[in-house]
């Protein structure tokens, strides 16, 4: 060992320092190397070449990030709890926005909202049920007869055969009755689940599933309740996470929503009660991390 240079202590903790391979120590303003390191095991795994502890830190930081966003889950419970309270707040006593007075009026106007507004819609029913009042009536129509009633609706020539072939099978199979089980509506020309959900639920007050319209559509994805595009897998996703006594209610908020907020183009996310935890993509104002695949189209 040179002379002068003491060796170095134990540290109180037991954890003993090492020195690297090849270190230089002054002493007495001399410089001197230690020529080995052959009695310090593993010396040189902790020099500043290999030193582990800022990687860990900063691979402990990216991990941390990455299980936040990991555990980030769009349908866990607490969160579609609260879109509903949200969605309870600003909509209470939301309905069906069609005009009617029976099953089969609503029926009727439901076929006739496809591709058209409800408003619209409602400017033709009163005169048209005032001409065809029963549906008697309009089963005693051909399709052609109808089709002048209804062009403003549009689409009016398919329309008017649901419309009339959905007349004429529930005279002649359910005694002029309009069914109330989704089985027996489905059999209806002109009749999906959307509308058969409408029937049930408005009317009937038959929560056997979720109205999927063009709002109920967008703004599902947007606030990433589902990601598909088909309706009637939109229908089966919601079903899944909104509780059933929600069914018919859920339906007609998102609707109400879409109309007066969630546009399909230039939504008003700042005036939006859900805007903070909505992620979607095509936001117009987001104090939140936006998600790219949270799109409404």
């Amino acid at each position: 060992m040179p002379r002068g240079i003491t060796p170095r202590q134990p540290a109180r903790t037991g954890r003993q320092d090492r020195v690297a391979r090849g270190t230089f120590v002054r002493n007495r303003g001399k410089t001197l190397r230690l020529k080995t390191t052959a009695n310090l095991p593993d010396a040189g795994k902790n020099s500043p070449q290999t030193r582990p502890e800022k990687r860990l830190k900063r691979e402990g930081a990216s991990a941390k990030v990455s299980s936040k966003k990991a555990a980030y889950n769009p349908i866990e419970p607490s969160r579609v709890h609260e879109i509903l309270r949200r969605l309870d707040e600003l909509y209470p006593d939301a309905t069906c926005a069609l005009t009617h007075n029976s099953a089969w009026e609503l029926l009727v106007a439901t076929i006739l909202s496809a591709q058209s507004t409800d408003v619209n819609v409602n400017r033709v029913t009163p005169e048209l049920f005032r001409k065809y009042p029963s549906v008697e009536a309009f089963a005693a129509l051909e399709p052609e007869q109808l089709e002048p009633d209804i062009r403003s609706t549009g689409f009016f020539r398919n329309k008017s055969k649901s419309v009339v072939g959905a007349a004429k099978k529930i005279v002649a199979d359910f005694g002029g009755q309009v069914p109330m089980n989704m089985n027996d509506l489905l059999t209806l020309p002109g009749v999906a689940r959307k509308t058969a959900n409408v029937v049930l639920g408005t009317w009937g007050k038959i929560a056997d599933g979720i109205v999927v319209d063009t709002h109920v559509h967008r703004i599902s994805r947007r606030l990433e309740l589902t990601t598909n595009n088909d309706p009637q897998k939109i229908e089966q996703d919601l079903m899944q996470i909104i509780p059933r006594k929600k069914w018919i209610l859920f339906s007609h908020q998102i609707i109400w929503h879409g109309r007066k907020l969630c546009f399909a183009r230039k939504p008003k996310c700042v005036d939006c009660k859900l805007e903070n935890i909505c992620h979607a993509a095509d936001k117009t104002w987001s104090t939140v991390e936006m998600h790219k695949d949270a799109k409404g189209k």
